[in-house]
C-alpha cells in the first residue's frame, strides 16, 4: 500500500488493466489527472473533438477486442461524448469513458462547466458512476472494466470530481478487486433448451442461420464455422455480423435486411427454421413483423435475456454465452440433407449470384460500386474497412468481401454519421500492422473532418476514400423513392477535400474516372502516410435492393434496367 492522489490511482489502475492508449481532450475539471498522466506509460491521443475520442475508443475496441478508453473534462467536454457513447451502447462495444467533474462541494450549484453527465448518459450506458472521493477511484475503475467487457459488452462512464482527483488516500490494488456478482453474464444453457433446439435442427428441411455481431463479441467464430461445416446449414449475416463467416465460404449467402441480398431475404421468408445467433431481430432486418418468416420455427441464442422474444416470438430461447452453446451442440450435430434447399436458393439467386462488376461497361460515369469493388480487389479483402453511415455503408457491405472477423467496423444500431474517420484512427492504433481504409460519404466526413489534425499530429497511416456524390446520399434516395424527388436540404456543398487534406500536410488526390481508381488506390497503399482520395461518383445512384421501411421483407425495390443487366444491381 502507498499513498497516491486519486489522479495517480486513475492512471495506475488503467496501466494494470492493460490500457496502453487513451483518446482525450483536457480541460479544467480533468486537469489534475492530465498532470499525473505524465508519470505513466500510456499513450495519449489528442483528439480535436470529444465525440472523436469516443469513436476512436470504439474503433479501438472493435478492431482489437480490448476495452477502449476515452477521457474528457466536465460540461461540454462530457456532453460532446454522448453521441459516441450511444453508438457504443447500440452496438455492444466495450469502452470506458472518464470525465472530470467540478468539485464535490460545487455539485448542484450550476458551477462553471457543471453538467449532470451521469444523469444525461443513464439511458445510453451499461452503467455509470459518480466518484467523489479518492478512495473510490480504484474500486470504481476495476468494476467499470469488468462491467464493460463482460456479458453483453457496452460503454461505462466514470465521472470523477476534481477534489477526488486532487486528494490522496492509501491505494491497494488487490483490495479494490470487484465482485463478479455485479456482472450479469448469462446463465449456462440448460440440457432441456439445448435438446429442444437440436431436435428442431434435425427436423428442419429449409433451415437458415442468422449470424449476428454476437458471434464476434463472443470470440466464437471458430466454433461457428465448425457448426456450419458440420451441419451444412446456409448462413445469412447481419451488417455487424459480416466477418463472422468468411465471405468465400460456400454456406455464406450474404447480408440480409433492408439492403441485403434479394435471394437472402426471400430465403428467410421461405425457411422452416431460423437459427438466430447473437442478433437482435431489429427492424432493418425483419421488415414487417406480421409477415416475417411466418412459416419458420425460431431458435434464438443471445447472452442478453432481454433480447429473447423482444421483437420476434421464438420457439426456443437460450440466454447464454454463444460460444458455450455452440460447443455444447457440437457433439450431437451431424450433416443435414439440404440439397433441395440449396437448389432453391440457387434458383432464387438467378443471374445475380455474383456481384462482380469488374467488367461493367465504362460509360464515363464513376459509380461508388466501382470504387469499393476495386479497393476490395487491390487489398485482396484483407484490410480493416471502417465505414460511415449511408449509401456507401451499404455498398461496402455488398461489394467488399470480408474474409476475417473484425475487418468491418461500422455504426449499425445508432447509424452515426461522422463515425468513420475517428473510429479508423482508433482501429489503426489498436492494430498498427493492419491496413486500414476509411469509406465515408462527403456528408459524414464533414462532421468529424477536424480529426485530420489528429492524424497529422499522431502520424497515423490510414487511407481515406470519400464517396463524394454531392448529396446526403441515403436521405436523397428516400426523397427520390418516397417524396417525388423533392430534394429538401440534401444537395451538399463541400470544400475542396484535396486542398483541405493538403492543408494538414496529408497527401490527397481526386479521382473522376474508373480507369484511375486502381492505380490511385495502389499508390495510396504504397505511400507511408495517410492518403485522402476524393472519388467523384455518380450523384443520383441508389442502393439496391431496398426494403421500404415497414414493408414485407421479400417485397424489395430492385434496380431498373439497363443497369440491372450488368449483374451489379441486386
Amino acid at each position: 500500500m502507498e499513498r497516491l492522489t486519486g489522479a495517480e490511482i486513475l492512471w495506475d489502475c488503467l496501466v494494470r488493466e492493460g490500457v496502453t492508449d487513451v483518446f482525450g481532450y483536457p480541460g479544467g475539471a480533468i486537469l489534475p489527472s492530465y498532470d499525473a498522466m505524465l508519470k505513466y506509460p500510456i499513450r495519449h491521443v489528442l483528439v480535436r473533438h470529444e465525440q472523436g475520442a469516443t469513436h476512436m475508443a470504439d474503433g479501438y475496441a472493435r478492431a482489437s477486442g480490448r476495452v477502449g478508453v476515452a477521457i474528457a473534462t466536465s460540461g461540454p467536454g462530457a456532453t460532446n461524448m454522448v453521441t459516441g457513447i450511444a453508438t457504443a451502447m447500440m452496438d455492444s462495444v466495450p469502452i470506458v469513458c472518464i470525465t472530470g467533474q467540478v468539485g464535490s462541494k460545487l455539485i448542484g450549484t450550476d458551477a462553471f462547466q457543471e453538467t449532470d453527465i451521469t444523469g444525461i448518459t443513464l439511458p445510453v450506458t451499461k452503467h455509470n458512476y459518480l466518484v467523489t472521493r479518492a478512495d473510490e477511484v480504484a474500486p470504481t475503475i476495476r468494476e467499470a472494466f469488468l462491467v464493460a467487457r463482460s456479458g453483453r459488452p457496452g460503454p461505462v462512464l466514470i465521472d470523477i470530481t476534481k477534489d477526488a482527483q486532487q486528494s490522496s488516500c492509501l491505494y491497494d490494488w488487490d483490495a479494490a478487486a470487484p465482485s463478479e456478482s455485479v456482472v450479469r453474464a448469462g446463465t449456462p444453457p440448460t440440457d432441456t433448451s439445448l435438446r429442444q433446439a437440436l431436435e428442431l435442427i434435425r427436423q428442419a428441411e429449409r433451415p437458415l442461420v442468422l449470424a449476428g455481431h454476437g458471434i464476434l463479441l463472443a470470440e466464437a467464430t471458430e466454433e461457428f464455422r465448425q457448426f456450419v461445416d458440420t451441419t451444412g446449414i446456409p448462413v445469412a449475416v447481419t451488417l455487424l455480423g459480416i466477418g463472422a463467416l468468411p465471405a468465400s465460404h460456400p454456406s455464406n449467402l450474404g447480408m440480409m435486411g433492408m439492403h441485403g441480398e434479394a435471394w437472402v431475404n426471400t430465403a428467410i421468408q421461405e425457411a422452416d427454421l431460423l437459427i438466430a445467433l447473437g442478433m437482435r431481430f431489429d427492424d432493418r432486418v425483419t421488415g414487417n413483423l406480421k409477415t416475417y418468416a411466418v412459416n419458420a420455427k425460431k431458435i434464438h441464442v443471445d447472452i442478453d435475456p432481454a433480447e429473447i422474444g423482444k421483437n420476434v416470438p421464438v420457439d426456443v430461447g437460450i440466454a447464454s454465452d454463444l460460444r458455450d452453446v455452440l460447443r455444447a451442440w457440437q457433439p450431437s450435430l451431424g450433416r443435414l440433407q439440404l440439397g433441395g434447399w440449396y437448389d432453391r436458393i440457387t434458383e432464387l439467386k438467378g443471374d445475380s449470384a455474383v456481384r462482380d462488376i469488374q467488367n461493367m461497361p465504362d460509360d464515363g460515369h464513376l459509380y461508388a460500386a466501382h470504387v469499393i469493388h476495386d479497393i476490395w480487389r487491390v487489398t485482396e479483402g484483407r484490410a480493416i474497412v471502417v465505414t460511415d453511415v449511408g449509401q456507401h455503408q451499404m455498398w461496402e457491405a455488398q461489394y467488399y468481401r470480408h474474409e476475417q472477423p473484425r475487418s468491418l467496423i461500422t455504426s449499425g444500431g445508432l447509424g452515426t454519421m461522422g463515425f468513420a474517420l475517428p473510429a479508423a484512427i482508433g482501429a489503426k492504433i489498436a492494430c498498427p500492422d493492419a491496413e486500414v481504409w476509411v469509406v465515408v460519404g462527403d456528408g459524414g466526413f464533414q462532421m468529424t473532418m477536424c480529426e485530420l489534425a489528429t492524424i497529422a499530429q499522431e502520424n497515423v497511416k490510414i487511407n481515406i476514400a470519400i464517396i463524394n456524390n454531392g448529396y446526403l446520399g441515403m436521405v436523397r434516395q428516400w426523397q427520390e423513392f418516397f417524396y417525388d424527388r423533392r430534394y429538401a436540404a440534401t444537395p451538399l456543398l463541400s470544400p475542396d477535400f484535396v486542398k483541405l487534406a493538403q492543408a494538414f500536410g496529408i497527401e490527397a488526390h481526386r479521382v473522376e474516372a474508373r480507369r484511375d481508381v486502381v492505380p490511385t488506390v495502389e499508390a495510396a497503399r504504397r505511400h507511408p502516410g495517410t492518403v485522402l482520395l476524393d472519388f467523384r461518383v455518380e450523384q443520383e445512384d441508389s442502393v439496391f435492393p431496398m426494403v421500404p421501411a415497414g414493408a414485407d421483407l421479400h417485397r424489395m425495390i430492385r434496380r431498373p434496367t439497363p443497369l440491372a443487366e450488368t449483374g451489379a444491381d441486386r
